[in-house]
Formats: C-alpha cells, sequence, structure tokens
C-alpha cells in the first residue's frame, strides 16, 4: 500500500528512511508548538488552545501534502504570518486593532482565495508579476522583524525615551537565560546539528528550570504539574464566524486580506521550489510537478487552521532537514504530521516555555531568513532602495504589511526614476494603487 502510494522505489527510498526523516523534520519543526501560541495569546487567544489548534492543523496539512502532492513537505503555522496576525492586525498594539476572532476571518479568507488561486492557474501569473527582489526583501525583512520580537520578548531590547530603543539589564536572569539560549542555540547551528532551533529551545528551557529551582529569579520556568494532558477545550474552534462582518467594516478589509495571502503565497512558493530542487522535481523549464497539488494542500491547511483558531499554516522551510535526512516522498510528510497529532497530549510541557525560552527560537529563525539578502541586486539602486526600504520598514513601523507596501512604492518609483517602468508588471501597478489608497485612508 505505502508502495502505491508513495512510490518509494521509484523515488529511491525506504520505509525505514522516510520514518526516519519525517522525525527530523518534526524536530525541527517542533518549536512552533511552543512559539505559535506564545505570539498569539498576545491578541487574547487562549494559549491552550493555539495550542491544539497549531498541532492539530500541522497534522492535518502535512498528512494531506504528503497524499496529494507526494511531497516530503510538512506543514504549520508559519513564522512572520503569526506575528502579522498578532502585532499587526489584531491585539490593542496592532496597526489595525481588530479582534482576534476577526483576524482569524481574513486568514479563512486567505484561504478560500489561495484556493482558488491554487485550481484556476492565476498562480503563475502573479509570482512572474512579482520581482524576484521583492519577495527576497520581504521574507528577509520578516527575518528582522521575528528576531526583533525575539529580542524584545526576551528583554534584550527595551524601550527607551531618549533613544527609542536600547539594551535591557544583562543581570536580570530571565534576560541571561534569553542570552544563553540564543549562544546554546547558534552553536549547535554551527556544529549543524539537526533540529538545532528544537533542541536549543529544550536546552535553554531545562537550564531555566534549574534557575528557577534555585531560586535565582522571578519569571523563569517551574516545573510541570504533570505530563500529560486530556484537555481539549478550543474556544478558538469555529472562533472566525463571529468576525466576518467586524472584518469587513474595516476600511483596510482588502490590505489585511492581501497581506495574509501575499506572505503565505510566496513563502510557500519559495519553500516548496528549495525542497523541489534538491529532490530533483524541478523541470529545466522552472517548472515542478504536482505543484498545483501541492499548493492546494498548503491552502486548505490554512483554512483548517483558521477554523481550528491559528494564524496561516503554510510550508515549512525546515522540511529540508527531513530531505537531508533522506525524505524523498509523502511519507516523510505523513510521518511528520503524525507525530503533530501525538503532541496534543503534551500540552502540560508548555507550562515551562516562557518568552525567555522562545525568545532564543525567534531571534534564530530571523536569522537563518534574513540570508535570502545575499540574493538581492545591490548593485542595482532602484532594487536596493526599495529592499532596503521594505526590510527596515517593517522593523520601524513594527508592521509588515506597512513595510511591503512602502517597498513596493518605492520598487515602482525607482524603475520610473531609472527608465525601466516598463519592467513594472500591470499587477503591480494595481498592487500600487491599493496600497497608496490604504494609506491615505490610515
Amino acid at each position: 500500500m505505502l508502495e502505491k502510494l508513495f512510490k518509494l522505489k521509484e523515488k529511491n527510498t525506504t520505509v525505514k528512511t522516510e520514518i526516519i526523516a519525517g522525525t527530523t523534520t518534526f524536530l525541527a519543526m517542533a518549536y512552533i508548538l511552543f512559539v505559535n501560541p506564545d505570539i498569539l495569546s498576545a491578541t487574547g487567544m487562549s494559549f491552550q488552545s493555539v495550542f491544539l489548534a497549531t498541532a492539530i492543523s500541522s497534522g492535518i496539512a502535512s498528512i494531506i501534502m504528503g497524499l496529494l502532492a507526494n511531497y516530503p513537505v510538512a506543514l504549520a503555522p508559519g513564522m512572520g504570518v503569526n506575528a502579522l496576525f498578532a502585532f499587526t492586525v489584531c491585539g490593542p498594539i496592532g496597526v489595525f486593532g481588530l479582534s482576534w476572532q476577526a483576524g482569524l476571518a481574513a486568514v479563512f479568507v486567505s484561504g478560500i482565495v489561495f484556493l482558488l488561486i491554487s485550481v484556476t492557474g492565476i498562480r503563475k501569473l502573479i509570482i512572474n508579476s512579482i520581482p524576484k527582489n521583492m519577495k527576497l526583501a520581504i521574507g528577509a525583512g520578516i527575518g528582522f522583524f521575528i528576531a526583533f520580537i525575539g529580542f524584545k520578548n526576551a528583554g534584550i531590547i527595551v524601550a527607551s525615551e531618549a533613544t527609542f530603543v536600547a539594551l535591557g539589564n544583562l543581570k536580570d536572569p530571565t534576560v541571561l537565560l534569553a542570552v544563553f539560549g540564543l549562544l546554546i542555540t547558534l552553536i549547535l547551528l554551527t556544529k549543524k546539528i539537526k533540529a538545532a532551533v528544537f533542541w536549543g529551545l529544550v536546552i535553554t528551557a531545562v537550564i531555566g528550570v534549574g534557575m528557577g529551582l534555585m531560586g535565582m529569579g522571578a519569571g523563569l520556568p517551574t516545573l510541570p504539574t504533570s505530563i500529560i494532558s486530556f484537555d481539549f477545550e478550543m474556544p478558538t474552534l469555529m472562533a472566525f464566524t463571529s468576525g466576518f462582518s467586524e472584518l469587513f467594516q474595516s476600511p483596510a478589509v482588502i490590505v489585511i486580506i492581501f497581506s495574509f495571502l501575499f506572505v503565505d503565497f510566496f513563502d510557500t512558493a519559495g519553500t516548496l521550489v528549495a525542497v523541489g530542487n534538491d529532490i530533483g522535481l524541478v523541470n529545466e523549464k522552472g517548472e515542478m510537478e504536482n505543484i498545483e497539488r501541492a499548493l492546494l494542500a498548503d491552502s486548505v491547511g490554512t483554512i483548517v487552521g483558521a477554523t481550528l483558531g491559528t494564524s496561516t499554516v503554510t510550508s515549512f522551510v525546515e522540511s529540508g532537514s527531513g530531505v537531508a535526512a533522506g525524505g524523498r516522498t509523502g511519507l516523510t510528510a505523513c510521518v511528520t504530521g503524525l507525530l503533530f497529532f501525538l503532541s496534543i497530549f503534551f500540552s502540560p510541557l508548555l507550562s515551562v516555555v516562557t518568552s525567555a525560552i522562545t525568545a532564543p527560537a525567534l531571534i534564530t529563525v530571523g536569522i537563518l531568513m534574513v540570508q535570502q539578502v545575499r540574493d538581492i541586486e545591490w548593485t542595482d539602486v532602484a532594487v536596493a532602495a526599495a529592499a532596503f526600504v521594505t526590510m527596515i520598514m517593517m522593523v520601524l513601523t513594527y508592521s509588515i504589511s506597512d513595510g511591503i507596501a512602502i517597498g513596493f512604492i518605492i520598487y515602482t518609483i525607482g524603475c520610473i526614476g531609472s527608465g525601466k517602468y516598463k519592467d513594472v508588471q500591470p499587477i503591480v501597478w494595481i498592487l500600487d494603487l491599493i496600497f497608496i489608497i490604504y494609506f491615505i485612508s490610515k
């Protein structure tokens, strides 16, 4: 049955290899079980409910990817887009200030739109119209933004009336724990340890519990009262249905939905192409086999995630760790999905995970995402200006969508100034118009 489903012999792999690869991918991605609830709970969402939504949606989406597209790619609520949800779209500090219910409604709608795009072929038109350098700048900018959130949550960076931001109190035990965790994680990465982010998080948690038991300060993690839980209460389940009215009353509804769609769309495309290149799924024309099925699985994952109560579910670049371990088929993704299902019984362990522990993971993921800047054409002033503004404005405005919008406008102006206005695709002109209307209406 497995041979028929996944074509193991054709892909030159075995069940054992695929199981090992799936487990490796899960360990590389497992930090999302801790980090995603930590980020989304800033909007007032139930930490436990988001944990369950994260685990279940990741399990469902990964298995759909494996069965439908036969890709060794696992999915989970994406880093970056969850920050967009929690710190730009929703919450008291968000630019748009929507309730988390309305935010989930926006995610649901973006999933439906993504589904339609995936089955109609519009995907190719959009991908070909957005400049490659802008895709890279957006990915890197989100990396900077995530890292900034990590530094802030850890207390390494604090607010300052004189200089806006300043270095925090490095003598504080929780800050020291975060710094230690970051150093450990970076060492594991440089040693090319598989699942370095996850193991760095685990080691930091163990050290933090030890510090707490020794009474070294408040705010340190404590031992969980139990290990296994059967608490499956999910107040976020179907909560998006109550947010439609608020969402569509917002003057920025188009920008909000587009922001979710855009980040997910190109994050997914980049991941699938990266993994596809590694395992020979990309032909000479740059086209991938079963790409429509893969995008369909991704869009269904987003719809399922919004229904359960989490931000956009997307393909994870950490799937590359499973490919490196020998994963070649969808069986790898299915194994990862099953492990996500098993994780729902171990939610009590989350009491150990504090902001000081998740911060190193956020900063490290940011470091990995920022590496995309190396492929930007910095010698082209118009490109360099747009890329730089996109990245820095995400951090300085504390808004991913504002950074994207300003960056696109700068890109178009740069092309006009350099006489390359014919290079600007019609879709980009339309996006610029939407962004300008958005800024005027703010």
